[in-house]
C-alpha cells in the first residue's frame, strides 16, 4: 500500500574482528560475517535500531597478531539492515498472538502491541473460548492471523528486542482498521 511505511536502513560500519585459528581455513571474509552476526544480529543499538541482519563483510587491512593470542584481528567492512520504529509510522502487520489486554502485530523483528483500548471506538473483550477479541456493539473480531493497519504510538528501545516496546494504535484517529489475509478465511 503507498501510505505503508517501514523505516529499514542499510548502514555501511567498520569493525575490528578478532578471527580465531579453528576459522582460518574459511574464507576470511566469510568467517568474520559469521562472528559479525553472532555478534549483532538481532541485537538493539539506540543509535541504529535494530539490527536485522549482515551482509558483504571484506576484510579492509592485513591481519594483526596480538603476542599470547593465537588469532588473527583484522578490520572488516559490513552492511547491515536495520528496522528503526518511527513515532506516528504506519504499519501493517499480521497477528501474532491475542492476549487479554489486546493484540500482538508483527513488525517485521519485532512486535508491537494494540491494547484493547486501542483497537477502535468499541469495547472490546477477550473471547476465552475462541481467543479472539469482540466488539461489544460492533460484533466485529480480531483473531490471531488477521492483518490489520495500525499506527506506532510509542516506541521504547532497550538493550534487547525482547525488553523492546512498540504501543500502536488502530482508533480512527490514530490509523487504524482491519482486513481478512488473503487466503485466509
Amino acid at each position: 500500500m503507498g501510505d505503508l511505511f517501514l523505516a529499514y536502513q542499510l548502514l555501511t560500519f567498520k569493525e575490528s574482528v578478532r578471527i580465531p585459528p579453528n576459522l582460518f581455513g574459511q574464507k576470511l571474509d566469510h568467517a568474520a560475517l559469521q562472528i559479525l552476526r553472532d555478534r549483532f544480529e538481532r541485537t538493539v543499538s539506540k543509535d541504529f535500531g535494530i539490527i536485522v541482519s549482515l551482509h558483504h563483510a571484506k576484510i579492509q587491512s592485513e591481519g594483526r597478531v596480538l603476542p599470547g593470542d593465537g588469532a588473527a584481528y583484522f578490520d572488516v567492512e559490513f552492511d547491515a539492515l536495520s528496522y528503526v520504529p518511527q513515532v506516528n509510522e504506519v504499519v501493517e502487520g499480521e497477528i501474532s498472538e491475542i492476549v487479554e489486554f489486546g493484540a500482538f502485530v508483527r513488525l517485521g523483528p519485532i512486535d508491537g502491541l494494540v491494547h484493547v483500548s486501542q483497537i477502535a471506538n468499541d469495547f472490546f473483550s477477550y473471547d476465552k473460548k475462541t481467543q479472539n477479541l469482540v466488539g461489544r456493539e460492533s460484533r466485529k473480531t480480531i483473531k490471531k492471523g488477521d492483518v490489520v493497519k495500525a499506527k506506532i504510538a510509542t516506541v521504547s528501545l532497550k538493550d534487547t528486542v525482547p525488553n523492546s516496546k512498540i504501543a500502536l494504535t488502530m482508533r480512527p484517529d490514530g490509523g487504524g482498521g482491519r482486513k481478512k489475509r488473503e487466503g485466509k478465511k
